[in-house]
């Protein structure tokens, strides 16, 4: 829709003069000249092909079309004040939106989202839970953090946390029938499957055993949920060391054996290089990389 305007700076010297009724005040409000004042005042009135002002020997007075025409002006640049400071302040606080992948967000994220707010209490998270990389372009999202091998062209990527893939298991199958001692054990067991990247076969052969059916046992889409069911004593899972570092700090799982894969892949901080300057934005990533320097 086509809007006939005129031009921004005409109205600000016309509403600052129309409220002091003075030319001088509206100059010394705007930090600009009297003359400027004036020409802006001018170009107004000649635009709109209306006097707005009555100029009286040390007085200045307001016409018919003046008297009309300031409510609605005042009105207008109320609003776009209150609208560019709303804004201001959302981009400063307000709600910052993270995308990042459900088990992430699940195991490592939100167990120490309490820390964040007690920092910036002003400050409200959304956490976009997805399995697929975020489009900025489309979606309302300030920060991603993403697993994968680094490479999302034209964004800025941070690493944040890398990973090693080890076993995991309930402490109650260190003990019992068949215990699990050495990695030969594992053909008594269930094996625990996940979808992402994550091989027990490769690892067995790491290890150097065989005999273990590798494609056996449960299998999950999300990592999450390949860790609850260890938890729950359903099997032994091949972990993430990011994931379950809170598991085993916390006794709900523990370590089994010594052979680890070193993974290839790791957690990314992900967004455009111009988002990195907002101050939410900046806040949650000195945050974030202060909370992986703990790990």
């Amino acid at each position: 829709m086509s809007r006939r305007l005129p031009p921004l700076n005409a109205l600000r010297a016309f509403e600052a003069a129309a409220r002091h009724l003075s030319f001088t005040k509206a100059a010394e409000e705007l930090h600009v000249t009297q003359a400027a004042v004036s020409h802006q005042i001018k170009a107004l009135e000649e635009w709109l092909g209306l006097p707005l002002f009555r100029r009286m020997n040390r007085a200045l007075a307001l016409t018919e079309a003046g008297q009309s025409y300031l409510p609605p002006v005042r009105e207008a640049m109320d609003t776009l004040s209150q609208a560019t400071d709303r804004l201001i302040r959302a981009d400063s606080s307000g709600t910052l939106t993270i995308s990042t992948m459900p088990s992430f967000a699940s195991k490592w994220l939100v167990p120490r989202l309490v820390r964040f707010q007690k920092r910036h209490p002003d400050m409200d998270v959304r956490v976009h839970s997805t399995a697929q990389v975020v489009d900025f372009a489309r979606h309302d999202v300030d920060l991603a953090i993403r697993f994968g091998n680094g490479l999302w062209p034209d964004l800025r990527v941070e690493r944040l946390l890398t990973e090693d893939i080890f076993p995991v298991g309930h402490p109650s199958l260190l003990s019992g029938k068949r215990p699990l001692v050495n990695p030969e054990d594992l053909r008594h067991h269930t094996l625990l499957h996940d979808d992402y990247n994550i091989s027990w076969a490769v690892w067995c052969r790491v290890a150097g055993i065989e005999g273990v059916d590798t494609e056996r046992g449960l299998r999950f889409d999300d990592s999450s949920f390949t860790l609850q069911a260890a938890i729950n004593g359903h099997g032994i899972a091949l972990a993430r060391g990011v994931l379950v570092a809170d598991d085993i700090a916390a006794g709900r799982l523990v370590r089994l054996f010594d052979v680890r894969l070193p993974g290839s892949l790791a957690y990314y901080v992900v967004a455009p290089q111009h988002y990195f300057s907002r101050p939410k934005v900046k806040a949650f990533y000195d945050w974030l990389f202060e909370e992986a320097g703990a790990v």
